[in-house]
């Protein structure tokens, strides 16, 4: 089993899928009123692998600021154990993290002083700052250019160089990743109905697919982009849980 090969990319994303946090590790977390002690609880459980470079005096932007970065490392990792044919594809999910600011940018809002402190975003500034209103040509977020003339379109942007970074020529079963586009596509267009206001049903009923669908692609690569969805969706919820007690602390009793 060498580096680089379907077998071994299944068999490192077997082991960190079996260190993912249960309910009970969720559960825990949430009834923790305070912010110092909830790092404490995280660190104690299959969560500290997010933790990081976060502590009791970490501001809001900083927290984003290193789950970025925790994110762009676990994708880089994941598109190492990948065959090379399938790296690119895989390399290109890091840039999920980046929707959101590009998005804020192409449709004309301000840069915010934060987003010069992160190095993928500050260029985006620069450029933005000098009136060019665009990504660079050659850029990383490069195939996201369109936005900036049609930025309702930057998730089908990016769905679009991702299928364009699947490899022609394949022995796997397509239908895989397939569903999983499918899957996350159905997602995304049930969290716009305006109707909708609680997203944590929706997210369960995702992880919920995502699951099935890690143990059905048995080397398979359609398990890395499974595998990625799910820890996205942990992140996303630890995000949640960190943000809401840095942004607003539990009061303390008097004495």
């Amino acid at each position: 089993m060498s580096v680089g090969s379907i077998e071994y990319a299944q068999a490192r994303l077997s082991a960190r899928y079996g260190r993912r946090p249960d309910e009970l590790a969720w559960r825990h977390i949430e009834h923790v009123r305070g912010f110092a002690g909830m790092l404490d609880v995280a660190r104690a459980s299959a969560l500290r692998i997010w933790m990081g470079g976060i502590g009791p005096t970490s501001t809001v932007h900083e927290i984003e600021a290193l789950l970025r970065g925790q994110w762009r490392t676990l994708v880089a990792d994941v598109a190492g154990w990948m065959p090379d044919a399938w790296a690119g594809a895989v390399r290109w999910c890091a840039v999920v993290a980046d929707l959101p600011v590009v998005a804020h940018l192409a449709q004309g809002e301000a840069t915010l002083p934060w987003m010069a402190d992160d190095p993928v975003f500050r260029d985006l500034c620069e450029r933005e700052a000098s009136g060019l209103g665009t990504l660079p040509e050659g850029g990383p977020l490069a195939p996201l250019a369109a936005a900036w003339t049609e930025p309702g379109r930057i998730g089908q942007l990016w769905r679009d160089e991702w299928r364009r970074r699947i490899p022609a020529r394949r022995t796997d079963d397509p239908r895989l990743v397939d569903e999983l586009a499918h899957a996350m596509t159905a997602h995304l267009a049930a969290f716009r109905d305006p109707a909708v206001r609680d997203g944590w049903p929706l997210r369960r009923t995702l992880q919920a697919r995502l699951a099935l669908l890690f143990r059905r692609a048995m080397l398979d690569p359609a398990a890395a982009f499974a595998y990625l969805a799910l820890t996205a969706l942990d992140l996303e919820r630890l995000r949640g849980e960190l943000l809401r007690r840095a942004a607003f602390p539990a009061p303390t009793l008097a004495p």
